[in-house]
């Protein structure tokens, strides 16, 4: 069930600083990585970023590059009159990957009390479109609903920065300029069909946009007109385009009614914690004859394939995630939100919260740490093979190798007791 390759990518970014807020206001988009994303502390200045002298210049050879692949040169003129070089959002790119949190840090936030309350709110006072939604597309609604409320709570935090200046800003950089110049031309595409004008084109520092915070490729690949008024209008008050929007994204990458994203479970003494692993898969049946029930122990229905994950170690809460965990993912591959979203949507529909404890004593480790775990685990000989302070597959495997070799439990957890011990 690891995350297969995305058939339409999706903003992954952070959101800064409004990520830390526990009120139901703020976005809490993650930085896209296995359950870390923002706590606060920097640890490395920023990169050299280049200077604005240019950007004028690259306007006007991306003009031409741009009317070459259809473009017109009104809609061109007027979305980039008076756009100027963002300096800001280049220092967010070099920084986000800077900071770092814990997944029950995150969590808090994204079920915070206020975040469930104003998720029921919204889907008391939206419930006939969001039926009709779940309908259509055959998405529970309560995933699209926490979706909605982790992306831009319900509709209130749906980003005030002018997507063209960001995405030209960044296309300008040559840190990921490819990718951006791309998004940026389907941004341009967006304006020339007519679905919004330049002025109410806003979104996040990074260019995600609307309620549902949409990329501009997944916007053209995937935006629905849900009202028939000719526009996909992911932008405005009325959010029936963007959460038929979302229910559409989930629905294309595979989505199955009616199946859990995940259960909390608990774990036999002696469980084997090389099994849980996102590669192994059994049906609940099976994972019940070794001895993982839910939490009341019971065995969870047959609702397909799971695999256990445990996001905090062994230590923290397990769970058993079905093949709706990795369609989250598609949406952003942080273990992180796919368990905010999960979790807050059981919640808005009356569900418990997660009834174990978690490490809390623990910190996450910081981008230093973490580039240094990788190093240390490779010269001892259980190599991540990247060396890219991502907390992935990879370096999970090597964690639980190198933890197997001095006698600990093998969860793969990536703790600073496991730096200390490498050290």
């Amino acid at each position: 069930m690891r995350m297969r390759a995305l058939t339409i990518f999706m903003s992954i970014f952070a959101t800064g600083a409004a990520a830390q807020a526990t009120a139901p206001h703020a976005s809490l988009r993650p930085e896209a990585r296995p359950f870390v994303s923002t706590q606060g502390t920097a640890v490395r200045a920023p990169q050299d970023v280049k200077g604005a002298a240019g950007f004028a210049d690259w306007v006007r050879d991306f003009r031409s590059r741009a009317l070459e692949q259809g473009i017109t040169p009104e809609v061109f003129d007027a979305a980039f009159r008076g756009v100027e070089y963002d300096a800001k959002v280049i220092e967010r790119d070099r920084n986000q990957n800077e900071f770092t949190k814990t997944v029950w840090v995150y969590l808090d936030s994204a079920a915070s009390e206020a975040r469930i309350a104003a998720g029921k709110k919204a889907l008391a006072e939206n419930r006939a479109l969001l039926d009709r939604i779940e309908e259509r597309y055959g998405v529970d609604k309560q995933a699209v609903v926490a979706i909605w409320g982790l992306e831009s709570a319900f509709g209130t935090f749906r980003g005030t920065e002018p997507v063209i200046r960001s995405l030209a800003s960044l296309a300008y950089d040559t840190r990921r300029g490819t990718f951006f110049e791309g998004q940026l031309v389907d941004a341009l595409t967006i304006l020339q069909s007519g679905d919004t004008v330049p002025a109410n084109m806003k979104g996040s520092w990074a260019g995600a946009m609307g309620h549902t915070q949409f990329m501009p490729s997944s916007f053209l690949a995937l935006a629905q007109d849900w009202d028939g008024d000719g526009r996909r209008d992911i932008w405005s008050d009325d959010p029936a385009d963007a959460l038929a929007s979302a229910a559409h994204y989930l629905a294309e990458n595979g989505w199955t009614k009616g199946q859990p994203w995940g259960v909390e479970v608990r774990l036999p003494e002696g469980f084997d914690y090389t099994l849980a692993d996102r590669e192994i898969e059994k049906l609940p049946s099976d994972w019940a004859a070794l001895g993982v029930t839910d939490m009341d122990g019971k065995p969870i229905a047959d609702h397909g394939p799971a695999s256990v994950l445990l996001p905090g170690g062994h230590q923290g809460a397990a769970f058993m995630i079905f093949e709706n965990f990795a369609v989250i993912e598609r949406y952003n591959t942080a273990d992180a939100y796919v368990i905010g979203v999960g979790h807050l949507g059981d919640r808005i529909l009356g569900g418990p919260e997660i009834r174990h404890g978690w490490p809390r004593e623990d910190r996450a480790l910081t981008l230093d740490e973490r580039l240094e775990l990788q190093e240390r685990l490779r010269d001892a000989g259980f190599d991540p093979e990247k060396i890219d302070g991502r907390i992935g597959p990879l370096t999970i495997d090597a964690v639980r190798g190198y933890q197997q070799s001095i006698g600990a439990v093998p969860d793969g957890y990536a703790s600073l007791q496991v730096l200390e011990a490498l050290r």
